[in-house]
């Protein structure tokens, strides 16, 4: 098996400013994050960067970054980019790991990797968990995804799916005739459909939902999705999320 991981970052953020740059047990988030994803199987980790103080910041830990654009409009062009800036062509497989996610498994990084590499009908990968919560299911907060008979997404979305018409009061999700999933936001692509991806149109459906792996749908291409039986720690998007995080890494440590 065979991948990189690039890690895109940008330094604004409205809810928590800085964020690549919040202290994490003595370490900026971003590092925490690469040290994550160097515990895959990964052949190279890269930061891609928009400020040169993260590119700084993670070289002071010994993280390989790069300095991208500052304009991307997502995290998928930076990420392409990137791609471009480090030779990546051809069917080789780049792992998108968000910045703010320094707890995903590095089992869940190389589970994504590996169900692209040997999917070749695939240009993306993905991961998903079953959910249990009801107010995670019918909350817009949480993106649901639906699968065919060879496990590849049928569909995303912030709306409960799938729907569940002849549910009883209080019947548990888990007994729902369709696996009811949590999509997870880990990506695996291969080079040559992220390098084409910034300048596919935005679909419809993306811009109704605010759901970038629409647009590949709609342009008819196919995403395998990895379901996993554990739910992993959540990212972090708040200065609550943040403190949870510090606690978890207070005591595991």
């Amino acid at each position: 098996m065979s991948f990189r991981v690039i890690i895109p970052a940008r330094l604004s953020s409205t809810r928590l400013p800085h964020k690549p740059l919040a202290d994490l047990h003595g370490l900026p988030m971003v590092v925490r994050v690469a040290q994550q994803a160097q515990r895959s199987a990964a052949s190279q980790v890269v930061v891609a960067a928009d400020d040169a103080s993260i590119v700084q910041a993670c070289r002071d830990h010994g993280v390989d970054a790069l300095l991208t654009r500052q304009d991307h409009p997502s995290g998928s062009d930076r990420l392409a980019e990137a791609c471009a800036l480090l030779g990546c062509s051809g069917q080789e497989v780049v792992v998108n790991l968000q910045g703010d996610e320094p707890l995903m498994p590095p089992e869940l990084i190389n589970a994504c990797a590996q169900m692209l590499l040997a999917q070749p009908g695939c240009v993306m990968s993905t991961a998903a968990h079953p959910l249990e919560r009801e107010s995670d299911w019918l909350s817009p907060h949480v993106v649901k995804v639906v699968l065919d008979a060879r496990g590849r997404a049928l569909y995303f979305s912030r709306s409960p799916l799938p729907a569940w018409r002849d549910r009883q009061p209080d019947q548990p999700l888990s007994e729902a005739p369709s696996a009811v999933l949590r999509h997870i936001g880990l990506y695996a692509y291969r080079a040559d459909f992220l390098l084409r991806f910034p300048a596919m149109p935005t679909s419809p459906l993306e811009q109704a939902e605010m759901l970038e792996q629409l647009r590949v749908l709609w342009h008819g291409h196919d995403i395998a999705v990895h379901v996993t039986d554990r739910s992993p720690e959540g990212g972090v998007d708040t200065p609550e999320d943040l403190e949870r995080v510090r606690q978890h890494l207070a005591a595991t440590a």
